[in-house]
């Protein structure tokens, strides 16, 4: 046949060589792809590709003493432990409970001095960016504030941090990146929001907002300022029981009627005098005043105002609410998923002490003139008087 045992015996040894000798072509393509792969990944486009969104780039601050301009921080996909804060800080800030001594983990240090006119610079990761708030419930103590905050999260275009930061009156040497790192993450289209009452009746806070932001929006929800006060007054009584009378506190002369304006319970409801602090740096175009009653009241019809204020869809409306005979005042219904309705807590709806009429009516005629220029001021009638 022309075959020799020799050439057979050279062409079973030769198949055997070429048998285990890997071809060629295939890893090349192997090779080929990897480090595809690698540069696609290198360029930031590859964060899609991930469900968990673990690996980013992001943009460091703008030029200022702690950052060189244009710095990239890049994060590989393996230190997942950013992704993994924020989806630990979205429940937690749902609970209401947001950790206020979390230092800022973004880098820098920079410092922010000149007003924004863009609602300040957002750290951005696969949840969003952390940004300054746009909008924030700056009074009043008793007012309703927790209430509003409450029934403006259900809103799915607001985030709001669920403690009080007191950052403009309080917390205000820890720095506005500190601040800014208390915030929920927002994706576009969605709004930053924070509630500390105290603000109103701080002296420094209209400034330090302004600096922050000038375009800041202001949401003030008051009440009648001597319920409000026996509300207060009701509220400390509750956590210390010996403290003095209502009345006691509530004049520094009782024969006389004189009042004691120095008394907190009785300071916070001098509207007007607040106001017009704010007024010197903010137009009254950049406030909304709730009434606190008509929150109780008509809970859709001022939520409906607050969302015209915010530039949201009216989202949260009648549908939303059911009267709580037990508390006296609304109450969200039953969420989907959820095997109760939402009511705020115990701490709110408390019975109030009963106050000698008199005492009340002393009241009634010492806030009347400062009722009537708060009315003034804001171009509404809230019916106190």
């Amino acid at each position: 046949m022309g075959c020799s045992r020799g050439g057979l015996l050279r062409a079973h040894v030769g198949g055997l060589l070429g048998a285990r000798a890997p071809p060629r072509a295939p890893l090349l393509l192997t090779m080929l792809l990897l480090f595809s792969y690698f540069f696609y990944c290198l360029t930031g486009s590859c964060e899609s590709l991930r469900p968990g969104g673990a690996g980013l780039i992001r943009q460091a601050q703008p030029h200022d003493e702690g950052n060189p301009p244009h710095k990239l921080l890049l994060l590989l996909p393996g230190l997942a432990g950013d992704a993994a804060a924020a989806a630990g800080e979205d429940e937690e800030s749902a609970a209401g409970g947001a950790r206020l001594e979390e230092e800022d983990n973004d880098g820098g240090d920079g410092r922010i001095g000149s007003p924004s006119a863009g609602g300040g610079l957002p750290v951005a990761n696969g949840f969003g960016s952390k940004k300054f708030p746009q909008a924030i419930i700056v009074g009043v103590k008793k007012g309703g504030t927790r209430a509003l905050l409450e029934f403006l999260r259900i809103h799915p275009d607001v985030r709001a941090v669920g403690a009080e930061p007191h950052f403009f009156d309080r917390c205000y040497e820890k720095g506005l990146l500190w601040y800014r790192n208390l915030m929920p993450r927002t994706l576009e289209g969605q709004i930053t929001m924070e509630k500390t009452p105290s603000y109103f009746v701080t002296k420094e806070a209209p400034r330090r907002i302004y600096n922050m932001s000038r375009d800041t929006k202001l949401i003030v929800v008051v009440r009648n300022p001597v319920t409000r006060a026996i509300s207060d007054y009701t509220q400390t009584l509750s956590k210390n029981p010996t403290i003095p009378s209502f009345q006691a506190l509530a004049f520094k002369n009782v024969s006389t009627g004189l009042i004691d304006t120095t008394w907190s319970a009785v300071r916070i409801g001098i509207y007007a005098k607040h106001l017009d602090s704010w007024l010197r740096y903010f137009p009254l175009s950049k406030f909304l005043f709730v009434s606190g009653e008509r929150l109780v009241s008509d809970p859709a019809g001022e939520m409906a105002r607050v969302q015209d204020f915010l530039g949201i869809k009216r989202v949260v409306t009648d549908k939303h609410f059911y009267f709580n005979e037990t508390k006296g005042f609304p109450c969200l219904k039953k969420p989907e998923g959820s095997s109760r309705p939402r009511c705020l807590g115990k701490s709110k709806g408390r019975p109030h002490p009963k106050i000698d009429p008199q005492v009340i009516r002393r009241l009634q005629e010492f806030y009347r003139p400062f009722n009537m220029k708060f009315y003034q001021m804001t171009g509404q009638d809230f019916g106190w008087d």
